[in-house]
Order: structure tokens, then C-alpha cells, then sequence
């Protein structure tokens, strides 16, 4: 039996198959199949298959109890593709590849569906048009051949698969779920904010701070609204832009210390609330669903819920199963070791290959020990610092590790000029920024708390973000090529964690950038945490080559999320 066999879903709810030849064409008769969870089970020695939509296939696969070894996913290569060919933006679903490829009119991509709160086992409705088998296999040849051309084949058809690895991975996490347990966080709700009054309005602690601040304005003062607090400041004479937490925390005013503790628990009740706890946590799990690759740089984003910025407090809700643990891993230190190995730089690239703490390592080099400056200096090589201390930080980050800096330099410059700029897997940032991403690691913060990004960009309608600041497409750019590396070495990564998992009663339930958590019975903990090390020695030699780059994860067993940091 052939390796690689394409599956196109029918509107009937059957599916056709065809098994692929090395030529990317089927090999034998197309098959009508009445259902495809049994026309992938009936064929165990497939590794890969192809069809549409991994969105659209996968959660139906798993619902009936199958699971597949490896995918690809052709709208997703074609997002992929188009934005390598500097076309980013164009539709991507697979009736537009189609269309481009027959010279006929492009058809919109379909809205993005909203996600279903609490679903124990979302079976999505297929977003767009059914193709034909043979209409798939045709926008897929033409896609081998695209990868053909582009700057590094083998890097981008690496990046293909291992973002429809990515697809899988995030389809299996949004069926097993985050292990929560409601009734720890209705503790931790009662314990921040008192009790909950009739009618939904703020609860009890809420409503004193609100008091507080009034009352040290002397009037009634609502600080859930900024224009309200703005305006309150002024009439004390002092003058503010804005009211997060940097803008207002040093400012000598009664006011200030029940307005921040207003905030901070404002945005607990808002964002992980009663109403939050109602809405997204089902019989033990809290299920958003994860998008892999949803922004511009690659990273994850989830489709509601809030998932990736859980607040240590709540954590505490997050509790494996009797007998079973968490295995929390973070990264250790992930951009200057990705910034290390896409730049060849030989001192950095020792320096990342060491068993001691990187930061202070470069520290002894540059910054006569002074790890705290060592850190500014390389997070403002990446992130854009380039003022005030950031520029002299620089200077000795230059002299000392010159191509590192020399490489985000240069895709600044880039980015400034209205070029493309590309990870090391080719992995492609449009001219400016786009409006799905957020380099900050922001995304998803209320407004009051997001930070001040007023004058880098603005939106155009049906265009994305023209920068109004060359420097600020650069900024992005130099970002763009660290943070987008990381996130492809992060989907190989967590592809060889999932082949472990495979064979164990391990689940994998939580990323996010640099974290992952896996629940597992108490006796697989020490096995998922020597596959965590692996899994990222084996990401970093097959995203980069041979360096002597080390990738690191401080990991933690836990059986209480709260409890690994």
C-alpha cells in the first residue's frame, strides 16, 4: 500500500480516497468511502495523508476514535506559499488555489468560524466549498512544484509539514482539554472578589475599590473607564495619556494604589469571571480552540477563551487528574538561542551551547558580569531598543557578538525598505505588520492594559497595516525573525513530542510560545520529561543543522499548574 493517499470529504458526509504516487497523481482508481473515519482506520500503513483542510477532517477523525501519523494540510501550505511569494493576503482556501491555477476568477476565503465555548468534541462545519479528489490533487502538484522554486526548497517543504503537524497537534489539544476544576476557581473568585451581587454587577470587592478611588478624588470616579480616570487625574492637576499600570504607578496620588488593585482584579473578574468559568470549562476540561501558525510570526493564538494569558492566580484551577501529573516545560532563554543559531555567530553560538545560564554567559563577555544588562541588551537587539541605554547596550553586543547583530540589523533594514523578510525555514513577513499578529506577545489584553503602540501602525481597510514609521516596520522585522524561528523550531518540536505521546496515555494539552504542558499518569511523568529534552535536541538539529546550539527547558511535575513557576 502506498505511503501517501489524498482524502477529499463529500457533501454526502462520505469521503473519496486515492492513494499517491512519487509523481504527487494517484496511483490507483479514486474510492468512494461512506464514512472517513473508517476509510483512514481501514488503512493503518498510510503515514501522511493530504486533504483540504486539517480544521475541516481531523476533529471528525477523532471523534471516532483515529488518529493520524502525519498530514498535509494544502490550505495551509498555500498561506504558507502565497507569503513567500510576497502575496501574502491573498484567499488561501483551496477554491482560490484552484482558481489562480485554472486562470479563473479568486473566490473570498469563507469568515472565520466562531468558537463553540465548552464543546466536548467540536465537529466543525466545513468552511468553503467541497472540491473534487481531483481538483485537490491538482492545487497539490501545483504546490510541490511552488515549493520547488522557492528560496530553499527543502527548508520550506520542512516548514509545510511541520505546520501540518502543528494542525494536528492543536486539533488533538482542543479534544483533550486543559484539566480545570470549577470548583477551585470559584475559591479563587470568592477569595479575590468576595461575593457576586444580584443583577451581574461588579461583586463586593470591586464595588470598595471603586469607593476608594472616589473617594480619594473627592467624587464619584468610575476606574473601569479611562476617559473617567483621565479626566479625574487632570482635575488634581496631573496630566496623563493613559492609564495602564507603568503610566500611573509612580504617581504620588491617594488614588493610585486602590486604582491599580481595581485593574488588576477588574481584569480577573472580565477575563477568567464567573461568567468565563460558565462559559468555556465542560465535566473537567476548559477546551479553546487552538489555531496553530494564527499570526503573522507563527505563534499559536486560540479562537476564544483567553488560554494563553491565564493569570497565575487562576492557574491554581488547573489540576491533573487523581494519579495523574502536569509536566510544565518552558523553554529556558529561547530568542538569544534562536537569534544564535540563524546567525552563525560563532561567539553567541558557544555561548548557547554552554550548560550554564546564557544570559550570564554573555554577561562575562560583555557586560562585566552584569547579567540584568546582559538580558536588556540581547531582548533589545531582538525587540528594536535602540535608544538611551539601548544604544550603548548595543554597541557592546556588537563588538562582542557582530553577526549576531549584524543579522537583525539587516532584516531591519529590510523591513524599513518594504522588503520580505523570512525565517529560517522561510516562514514570510509581509512589508509591513499584519493585523493578526502581535509581536509584543500582547494579543488579547484589554485595551487599558495593552501596551502603547499609538503611531507604529494604522489600520487600512482591506489592505492590513500601513506603518506610519519606517522604523517601526523594522522593528518588526528584526523581531519577525527571531520570533518567527523560534516559532518553526517550536512546531518540530512539539511534533516529536507528539510521536512519544503517541504511544503512551500522555496527552498534550497546553502551549504557547515557549510552554507545554502534558498530562499524564504519575508513572509517564519521567519518560514526557526526558521526551521534552529530546524532542527539542532533535527540533534544533532538524530546523537549523548542526550546532552546537543547546535548547533547553526547565520542567516541572506538578499536579497543580500554579505550583511549576
Amino acid at each position: 500500500m502506498a505511503d501517501r493517499w489524498v482524502l477529499a470529504l463529500a457533501e454526502d458526509g462520505g469521503a473519496d480516497v486515492a492513494p499517491l504516487g512519487p509523481d504527487g497523481l494517484p496511483a490507483a482508481p479514486v474510492r468512494r468511502e461512506p464514512d472517513p473515519a473508517r476509510a483512514v482506520r481501514d488503512r493503518p500503513g498510510v503515514t501522511r495523508w493530504v486533504w483540504r483542510s486539517t480544521a475541516e477532517v481531523y476533529p471528525h477523525l477523532l471523534a471516532a476514535g483515529v488518529r493520524v501519523e502525519r498530514c498535509y494540510d494544502i490550505e495551509d501550505a498555500e498561506s504558507l506559499l502565497l507569503g513567500h511569494e510576497g502575496r501574502s493576503g491573498e484567499p488561501h482556501a483551496a477554491a482560490a488555489a484552484l482558481a489562480r491555477l485554472r486562470g479563473g476568477p479568486v473566490p473570498s476565503d469563507p469568515p472565520q468560524r466562531a468558537a463553540e465555548p465548552g464543546a466536548q468534541s467540536p465537529l466543525f462545519e466545513p468552511r468553503g466549498t467541497h472540491l473534487p479528489l481531483t481538483d485537490l490533487v491538482a492545487v497539490y502538484a501545483e504546490q510541490q512544484r511552488r515549493h520547488d522554486l522557492s528560496a530553499h526548497p527543502d527548508r520550506m517543504r520542512l516548514l509545510t509539514a511541520a505546520e501540518s503537524a502543528g494542525m494536528l497537534v492543536a486539533a488533538e489539544m482542543n479534544r483533550a482539554g486543559l484539566p480545570w476544576r470549577a470548583d477551585v476557581h470559584r475559591e479563587v473568585l470568592h477569595d479575590l472578589l468576595g461575593e457576586r451581587y444580584p443583577g451581574g454587577g461588579e461583586p463586593r470587592r470591586l464595588a470598595e475599590l471603586a469607593d476608594e478611588v472616589s473617594a480619594a478624588f473627592g467624587r464619584r470616579v468610575r476606574p473601569d473607564l479611562p476617559a473617567d480616570v483621565i479626566k479625574a487625574f487632570a482635575q488634581a492637576g496631573i496630566r496623563l495619556r493613559s492609564t495602564r499600570r507603568w503610566a500611573i504607578e509612580s504617581i504620588d496620588h491617594p488614588a493610585v494604589k486602590p486604582l491599580l488593585a481595581y485593574k488588576k482584579l477588574y481584569r480577573v473578574w472580565v477575563a477568567h469571571g464567573w461568567s468565563w468559568l460558565q462559559t468555556w470549562v465542560r465535566e473537567g476540561r476548559f477546551r479553546p480552540e487552538f489555531v496553530a501558525g494564527g499570526t503573522v510570526t507563527g505563534r499559536w493564538v486560540t479562537n476564544g477563551g483567553g488560554a494563553l494569558q491565564i493569570p497565575k492566580v487562576i492557574r491554581r484551577a488547573v489540576v491533573a487528574d487523581p494519579g495523574w501529573r502536569l509536566v510544565v516545560a518552558d523553554a529556558d532563554q529561547m530568542e538569544p538561542r534562536v537569534l544564535a543559531a540563524i546567525s552563525r555567530d560563532p561567539g553567541l553560538m558557544e555561548v548557547a551551547g554552554r550548560e550554564s545560564d546564557l544570559y550570564q554567559a554573555v554577561s562575562e563577555r560583555a557586560f562585566s558580569g552584569d547579567r540584568a544588562q546582559a538580558k536588556l541588551a540581547v531582548l533589545g537587539a531582538v525587540y528594536g531598543q535602540t535608544a538611551g541605554d539601548g544604544l550603548k547596550n548595543l554597541a557592546a553586543l556588537r563588538r562582542r557578538f557582530p553577526r549576531a547583530v549584524a543579522y537583525v540589523d539587516d532584516a531591519a533594514r529590510a523591513g524599513e525598505e518594504g522588503r520580505l523578510v523570512r525565517t529560517w525555514l522561510g516562514r514570510t513577513c509581509p512589508p509591513a505588520a499584519g493585523p493578526d499578529d502581535d509581536p509584543t506577545g500582547e494579543a488579547g489584553l484589554p485595551q487599558d492594559e495593552a501596551p502603547d503602540t499609538a503611531g507604529l501602525a494604522e489600520w487600512v481597510p482591506g489592505s492590513g497595516y500601513a506603518s506610519t514609521d519606517a522604523r517601526a516596520r523594522g522593528r518588526f522585522a528584526r523581531n519577525f525573525v527571531v520570533q518567527g524561528s523560534a516559532a518553526d523550531w517550536a512546531l518540530l518540536m512539539l511534533a516529536a513530542l507528539r510521536q512519544t505521546c503517541a504511544g503512551l496515555a500522555a496527552e498534550l494539552v497546553f502551549f504557547q510560545h515557549d510552554e507545554v504542558i502534558v498530562h499524564c499518569p504519575q508513572e509517564e511523568a519521567d519518560t514526557i520529561v526526558t521526551a521534552i529534552r529530546e524532542a527539542a535536541t532533535l527540533a534544533g538539529r532538524l530546523t537549523f543543522g548542526e550546532t552546537p546550539v543547546r535548547f533547553p527547558f526547565t520542567t516541572a511535575v506538578v499536579e497543580c499548574y500554579a505550583d511549576a513557576k
